[in-house]
């Protein structure tokens, strides 16, 4: 295995119009594209499906809708057989899971038995995440707060990892750290050196276009990261909203109507080179509001 390369030999190489290699998150997928932009797939998020529905039928659901891949939580109540069943008969790729552990069993928790039940969980998780065919596991690295401070953060979330790294080895599926608003790894630069200080391709960065409108720019985010961009959640969010209304209702935007500046994005990521998945994390609904979700990706893809 390629180890990855430190972050100061990046640094020197010029973070920006650098061409980096395609996103390795796409290459084993079976599927066709005829888009030639950076963000080629549209997945979303299994618990945005607000429709009755057995598993099969939100899959064929999300086909129709124009989808190609379908995001699943872990832990989860749905019959491995059927999500299997489903996967193979709509052709519908399971990009890969999110953990939905780590935001009541934080890695950076005082309480090492916290700290396991986050561990065990994402081992697990890349494990599904494997007979799924998918190929990260989304996972929040920690939060910083009143009773854990940003250097304990930082170093129990990264000796946890390196509990997880044996078994994405294994399995071939990447650890894909998120952006969000957990005030930890709240800049680019330190988000990239997170990320080195593993020296591992096994895991890599899911980033959010929304999450960072908040408090910077994404194009300035993605150029930084680079190669270490595996994954993009396809979310938007408006400082007006924010100034206005509270920053928790800055998301309660449609895609495209915020301030994430897509075509920088798009323009960004080409530029570092990535081609392949964007995930939609907003609000869900019934087949109305997933048709609107999807055609709103298709016009933010060719910007």
């Amino acid at each position: 295995m390629m180890k990855r390369r430190k972050f100061l030999e990046r640094s020197a190489m010029g973070l920006g119009g650098v061409v980096l290699a395609q996103s390795c998150a796409t290459a084993a997928l079976p599927l066709q594209s005829n888009l030639t932009t950076p963000l080629k797939y549209k997945s979303l998020k299994w618990g945005m499906i607000d429709e009755d529905l057995s598993v099969m039928d939100k899959f064929k659901l999300v086909k129709d809708l124009g989808f190609h891949g379908i995001e699943l939580d872990w832990p989860n109540e749905l019959a491995e057989k059927e999500i299997l069943e489903a996967r193979d008969k709509t052709g519908l790729q399971i990009p890969g899971t999110v953990n939905s552990v780590h935001w009541k069993q934080q890695l950076s928790n005082p309480d090492p038995a916290v700290r396991k039940s986050c561990v065990d969980a994402t081992i697990i998780a890349l494990e599904k995440t494997k007979l799924y065919g998918g190929t990260t596991v989304l996972l929040v690295p920690g939060v910083v707060n009143k009773d854990v401070r940003y250097d304990q953060a930082w170093e129990r979330s990264t000796a946890e990892i390196k509990k997880i790294l044996p078994t994405a080895e294994k399995t071939g599926v990447k650890i894909a750290i998120e952006n969000v608003w957990n005030n930890f790894l709240i800049s680019p630069m330190e988000a990239a050196q997170y990320i080195d200080q593993f020296d591992s391709d096994m895991i890599g960065w899911y980033f959010d276009v929304g999450n960072i409108v908040r408090y910077g720019w994404p194009d300035q985010w993605i150029r930084i990261l680079g190669d270490r961009i595996i994954k993009v959640d396809i979310k938007d969010y408006s400082r007006k909203k924010q100034t206005d209304e509270g920053i928790w209702e800055g998301f309660k935007v449609l895609l495209g109507d915020g301030d994430a500046d897509w075509t920088n994005v798009n323009k960004a990521l080409a530029e570092v080179g990535y081609s392949g998945w964007g995930s939609a994390e907003v609000r869900g609904g019934d087949r109305v509001r997933l048709q609107e979700i999807s055609e709103r990706m298709d016009r933010l893809y060719s910007l």
